[in-house]
């Protein structure tokens, strides 16, 4: 199968007055085109900092400091900054634990959405805004013309949970990463936006990192789960 993520050898420290942590220690794995890997483990254990090692958004005073991110056969780590600003939302997005530090409270939601769009492709922003509100409607939004105008205090937790999915798959990226993506919503919605996310891999053929300190989160829906434990991958199960 294609390969789309390759991770080989990952190191991420962080360089405090106390001395180096080392929160991602020589980690490898591999996704192939439409599988999802479930990464899980307790907190604290790396599994958000992996993720944002992935998207190179490790702020100082981390860092990361070894091995190769090989999406789609290019190493992430060589790009420069405004190359990586190209890729991530066009190639490789993120959905964030909770959607309300994610999304600007005072902007409506569809045009955050059509924002995305518009910093990836030459398209006009009636065309932007078309294409926010379809991709509401993708997401299971009732009413997307009308939610679109909306502001994120407006909506649910799970609501804003489908708007950041919706603007994470609006320009199609190959790699999806959710990152505890129902931990702040309740059993129901959990269920729900599990199915959904699920169900939009498969029609769109994505890849899909699915991170959570919940093994019965990751068994709902990933084909391969990795155990992560102070730093590093102690198991890889098939």
């Amino acid at each position: 199968m294609n390969k789309v993520l390759e991770v080989r050898n990952l190191k991420t420290s962080f360089f405090t007055a106390r001395g180096v942590v080392k929160a991602v220690d020589d980690v490898s794995f591999s996704l192939s085109k439409g599988e999802t890997l479930g990464l899980v483990g307790e907190s604290g254990c790396g599994k958000s900092v992996t993720a944002m090692s992935l998207t190179r958004l490790i702020s100082p005073p981390g860092r990361v400091v070894g091995g190769q991110i090989l999406l789609n056969g290019h190493d992430l780590l060589g790009f420069s900054e405004p190359e990586m600003r190209r890729i991530r939302g066009s190639q490789i997005s993120m959905v964030f634990q909770e959607p309300m530090t994610a999304l600007n409270p005072v902007l409506e939601v569809g045009f955050q959405i059509a924002e995305a769009v518009v910093a990836h492709e030459k398209v006009s922003r009636k065309q932007a805004w078309d294409r926010a509100v379809e991709s509401m409607r993708a997401v299971s939004i009732p009413d997307p013309e009308k939610r679109a105008k909306d502001y994120p205090h407006h909506l649910s937790g799970g609501m804003r949970q489908r708007v950041m999915i919706a603007m994470a798959l609006v320009c199609r990226p190959t790699l999806l990463i959710a990152d505890e993506p129902t931990t702040a919503l309740d059993v129901t919605i959990q269920a729900q936006i599990l199915e959904l996310l699920d169900s939009l891999r498969r029609q769109y053929n994505l890849s899909m990192i699915l991170i959570s300190h919940d093994l019965g989160v990751i068994a709902e829906v990933a084909e391969n789960v990795a155990v992560m434990y102070a730093g590093r991958l102690s198991r890889l199960a098939r």
